[in-house]
């Protein structure tokens, strides 16, 4: 059984915004994320630096480094081989923001509390 993708659909008003922040790209970006998510799957959920780094708990970081563009995607491993793509956000600051942690942090939890809109 291979490894899945699924993208963070938030269970109160069945949004998913990392779909809505992929889809809303220059063409070039929307390709280079979508090419380094099929990586990660391939890879089953895990890539050393400096494609990917540890944030906290479960929660990763995939990056996503296009000319001046720095996409991060915060990511995990879930049940079943499923890779859940938490959230995203353009970096423009040397350090990744406290916010875009928290952001992942309660997207997870959602996830874990929401099993179902996973399998």
């Amino acid at each position: 059984m291979d490894y899945k993708v699924k993208f963070y659909r938030n269970s109160k008003n069945n949004k998913t915004p990392v779909s809505d922040y992929i889809d809303n790209l220059n063409k070039k970006d929307n390709s280079k994320i979508l090419k380094y998510i099929e990586f990660l799957r391939a890879s089953e959920g895990y890539l050393e630096e400096p494609y990917s780094k540890h944030i906290e708990g479960k929660i990763r970081e995939l990056r996503v480094d296009f000319s001046q563009n720095k996409h991060r995607i915060f990511y995990f491993t879930f049940i079943k081989k499923t890779i859940v793509i938490l959230s995203c956000f353009l970096k423009k600051t040397p350090k990744t923001p406290n916010n875009e942690i928290v952001k992942a942090k309660d997207n997870y939890i959602d996830v874990i509390n929401n099993p179902k809109l996973y399998e």
